[in-house]
């Protein structure tokens, strides 16, 4: 910070009365400097910043900053005011505020300065000799850590003290194992052990300032704290062993806690920033109680693949599978739009509508062939992502953001070399390996700062553009070709086959990563502005098989509902919406209650409906959509049959197994409604033993 700010950039008297005029007080000094080319565009760049979220802290304390084209380099400014400036703060104006400058791109210089700063502002000493020093000389020296606030710490100490608690925690982990008492034999009670997790909507300095506060108050309490900060420069996840090794857990977060996950089981305390920054006693007081009253948290169900990918403990191949499932997950939405938008064009404008002009050339509003045109264009301009975004979200959950800059870069060259969808997934898989490597490689300390935003993405975009362009892009594209060849040539029993295989597998798991495969390979192939005739026959057979399970089960409870208790009954009313709509997973109640039979039935008739609809050469332009695209397919009459026939052997199948079943000894005979008739009549319903 040496450089960044001088006795030329601090005002001691700063006179403004509003939070603009304080900011063009502040940036006339730069522009003397010359550290600023442009005032008026660079408060401008700071009045759009401000216009985001307030930049007032509490404590008196103002921060407006903004990374903008007219500042040549890092800056930071000083003022302060007698009789204090509105920023937005919760408890008031502020008597000092820090106007931060960064060139546009400079996201390494503008996260340190902030984050820095925003560690020290929690040093109350700081702050106080900021309120009395006498002279801007002075000022800027305090702020630059030559005359630190306490004793010893400098800005770049400070930000070094999570890393060095961390450390000493992790190396008392290795002495005390969790859930113990706390006491060694003949030696000392060790402290309370917490780790943290501070976030905040920009990343900047709610989230370091929560740290710090947190940090403070646990050496006040006596408690080892160490804090995981999820800022905008990405975050280094805390150490497996310092987290098994702590009693409890504090997410002091304004926005989603990322791999939220590697905290379950342990007692813990979810608040806002805000509170970690004003009442950090509170919160290491409220997660003493919960450990003291065993409260724990249990594993999110709701995670998201990424969150959920590369866990310590697991094999290769389940990290593989997460990290392609990432990818997928992220491609679906772009599928189903781009997908049913190009099925809508040619529903209104025809099957030539892929030969119309471009609707910015020509475009008449009283004229369906216009909009289909439109809707046509529209699905095409999403469908070009579904590989870049693909390749880039496999990177990612591989290596979080600084995977997606190479992932998007290798599934775009995919696309400009014609390897397509397995392009996407290979340059997704390099991209993530390649981040992974070179995050590898140690790096001084003084280059830590630009490796996410320079380094990292320019030695990984280059790598995996060679790759791509000159190694793996051509025999990529000849197998991509091979294989569109070989669905092209598929014709009577070959193309039946494909489509049982297909039926399936999109009925093995309902919903899950085999389904998934079936699911991709198919939306794979209507991914193009012009998809091939057996491309299309893939998909129809595809969402056809899909529909299957949930229909058949919702046709079993309506034909022989006392073979299934009360509650399964509503779930097959349910089941009809969700099979019509190609939702597979609505027959996951069943399949979880009653495994061996719900699932090769299933099976069964969803291979009955894949090769039917293949056999009757149905086509379908849309990805999803279920009976409401009917319209858009191809013989929609046969298309139907098909469906209707896979539902009656799986619902078939599923009665007759069930039939078989053999009654528990004792049980007595069940009743219409799920119940034992011959139950006394009490009021009360006695269910049926399973």
């Amino acid at each position: 910070m040496s450089d960044m700010i001088t006795a030329d950039l601090v005002d001691l008297d700063l006179s403004a009365d509003t939070k603009e005029a304080a900011a063009r007080a502040l940036a006339e000094r730069m522009v003397a400097l010359g550290r600023v080319t442009d005032l008026e565009g660079f408060l401008a760049d700071v009045a759009a910043r401000e216009a985001q979220m307030p930049t007032g802290l509490d404590g008196g304390i103002g921060i407006p900053h903004c990374r903008s084209a007219h500042v040549t380099e890092p800056t930071l400014a000083f003022g302060r005011s007698a009789g204090g400036i509105d920023f937005g703060a919760a408890d008031g104006p502020a008597d000092l505020i820090f106007l931060i400058a960064a060139p546009a791109g400079a996201d390494d210089a503008h996260l340190t300065i902030l984050s820095s700063l925003a560690r020290q502002l929690m040093n109350a000493e700081f702050t106080t000799a900021l309120r009395s020093v006498g002279d801007a000389a002075g000022a800027a020296a305090l702020i630059r850590g030559e005359e630190p606030a306490s004793a010893g710490d400098t800005p770049e100490d400070v930000m070094e003290g999570t890393r060095d608690t961390g450390a000493v925690s992790a190396a008392a982990s290795a002495e005390t194992a969790p859930g113990s008492t706390g006491r060694e034999s003949g030696g000392p009670e060790r402290p309370f052990r917490i780790v943290a997790v501070t976030s905040c909507p920009t990343g900047i300095a709610h989230t370091y300032m929560a740290a710090e506060s947190l940090e403070n108050a646990g050496r006040e309490a006596g408690v080892d704290v160490v804090v995981e900060t999820q800022g905008s420069a990405g975050f280094t996840r805390l150490d497996p062993a310092v987290i098994a090794a702590a009693d409890g857990v504090i997410l002091a977060h304004d926005v989603a806690v990322r791999e939220k996950d590697r905290f379950a089981g342990k007692p813990t305390v979810d608040t806002g920033v805000k509170a970690a920054i004003n009442r950090p006693g509170e919160l290491i007081g409220e997660v003493r109680d919960k450990a003291a009253r065993g409260e724990v948290t249990s594993a999110s169900p709701g995670a998201t693949p990424v969150e959920r990918g590369g866990e310590t403990g697991e094999g290769y191949g389940t990290k593989l599978r997460k990290w392609l499932m990432s990818g997928v997950s992220y491609m679906v939405p772009f599928v189903a739009a781009g997908g049913l938008l190009i099925a809508l064009g040619f529903a209104i404008g025809g099957y030539e509508i892929n030969k119309a002009p471009s609707v910015m050339d020509h475009f008449v509003w009283t004229q369906a062939d216009s909009w289909g045109a439109l809707l046509f264009q529209i699905g095409g301009v999403a469908f070009a992502f579904l590989v870049p975004v693909l390749a880039g979200y496999i990177a990612y959950g591989m290596a979080d953001r600084p995977g997606l800059v190479p992932g998007f870069v290798g599934g775009s060259i995919a696309l400009t070399v014609n390897a397509g969808f397995l392009g996407g997934l290979a340059a997704g898989l390099i991209s993530g390996a390649v981040v992974l490597a070179i995050q590898r490689v140690p790096i001084p300390k003084a280059l830590r700062g630009i490796m996410p935003v320079v380094v990292i993405p320019l030695i990984s975009a280059a790598v995996v553009g060679f790759l791509m362009f000159v190694v793996i892009g051509k025999p990529i594209a000849s197998a991509q070709s091979g294989m569109t060849d070989w669905l092209n040539g598929l014709s009577g029993a070959n193309a039946v086959l494909l489509g049982a295989l297909l039926g399936l597998m999109m009925c093995f798991d309902l919903g899950g990563p085999v389904n998934k495969v079936a699911y991709t390979f198919a939306t794979a192939g209507i991914a193009v502005a012009s998809p091939s005739d057996s491309a299309m026959k893939i998909m129809a057979a595809v969402m056809a098989a899909g529909m299957v399970p949930p229909l058949a089960m919702a046709l079993a409870t309506t034909v022989r509902g006392r073979l299934f208790n009360a509650a399964e009954r509503e779930n097959g009313k349910a089941a009809w919406v969700l099979g019509a709509s190609f939702i597979s997973e609505g027959a996951i109640p069943f399949a979880a209650a009653d495994p061996l039979r719900v699932i090769p039935a299933s099976m069964a008739g969803g291979a009955v409906t894949g090769a039917l609809s293949m056999a009757f050469g149905a086509t379908l332009r849309a990805p999803h959509g279920g009976i409401f695209v009917v319209p858009l397919i191809g013989n929609p009459l046969l298309y139907l049959v098909a469906i209707a026939a896979g539902v009656c052997v799986t619902a078939a199948l599923v009665i007759v197994l069930k039939g078989l079943r053999k009654p528990v000894p004792g049980a007595a005979a069940q009743g219409p409604d799920g119940t034992d008739p011959s139950a006394p009549a009490t009021g009360e319903k006695q269910p049926v033993a399973a």
